[in-house]
């Protein structure tokens, strides 16, 4: 996608980014796992930015309940497919965004296909077993994949990427096995606005590893605690017996 200088201008007055970052901006192809509360907001900050490509998949349709934090939506949008109603609103953003719109399940056999060429991965989905998946894929794949979860008041976000870096973990270093209590944002509730901001940190993560701007939280976990405003960061190990890229 040609960079428009007009359009693009205030990125390209950061020295973090300049001209050749958002160069870089334009060739990048990334898939989003997941249209939702975080999938959303990350694909409308990225198609701003300028990514070149978007790749996103969901196989849901919208419903009266998401309205409350997916604010891509509309009401007159329940009942259309996620995925339908994103590429809209995207295109409507930048015209000349290369849009991709999946109306599948990402799992094991799709996600080889739904990565294939990506430059890295976003997964927002809200299920421990699409999340081991994607990780499994991105690791595959040989891509940065950065991951967002939200819950009730909380919301974190980290980037897994093994090769990238000799001690850096992957998604299931950190979290080997499905919590025996994980529970869905449906089981536990989740305050709306929460959504935007965990989306908007993944879509900056992604700008940064595309531009190669600043220090991206390769191996480091941002929690973000909405009840007490505070924030912090947590350090994360690689396991060398990890079921997903070690010798478990």
């Amino acid at each position: 996608m040609p960079v428009d200088p007009a359009r693009h201008a205030r990125h390209i007055l950061l020295k973090e980014i300049g001209g050749p970052g958002q160069q870089r901006l334009s060739r990048a192809r990334v898939v989003i796992i997941g249209a939702g509360g975080l999938g959303a907001p990350a694909a409308l900050y990225l198609a701003a930015a300028g990514a070149g490509a978007v790749r996103i998949a969901d196989p849901d349709v919208v419903s009266l309940d998401n309205l409350q934090r997916q604010i891509l939506f509309r009401t007159e949008d329940v009942g259309r497919l996620k995925t339908e109603r994103t590429a809209e609103a995207l295109s409507a953003l930048d015209p000349s965004l290369e849009i991709e719109a999946r109306a599948v399940t990402a799992d094991e056999s799709s996600l080889p296909d739904l990565l294939a060429g990506a430059d890295l991965v976003l997964d927002g989905c809200d299920d421990f077993a699409t999340r081991f998946a994607v990780n499994r894929a991105a690791l595959a794949a040989r891509i940065p994949l950065v991951s967002g979860a939200v819950g009730r008041w909380d919301g974190q976000v980290g980037v897994f990427a093994p090769h990238l870096a000799p001690d850096a973990p992957c998604y299931q270093c950190w979290m080997p096995e499905i919590p025996p209590d994980a529970e869905t944002c449906a089981q536990t509730g989740i305050v709306g606005a929460l959504t935007g901001i965990v989306g908007s940190l993944m879509a900056l993560e992604a700008i940064k590893l595309i531009t190669g701007a600043g220090e991206p939280l390769i191996g480091r976990l941002v929690i973000h605690d909405g009840l007490s405003g505070r924030a912090r960061t947590v350090r994360l190990h690689r396991d060398p017996d990890c079921k997903a890229c070690g010798g478990g």
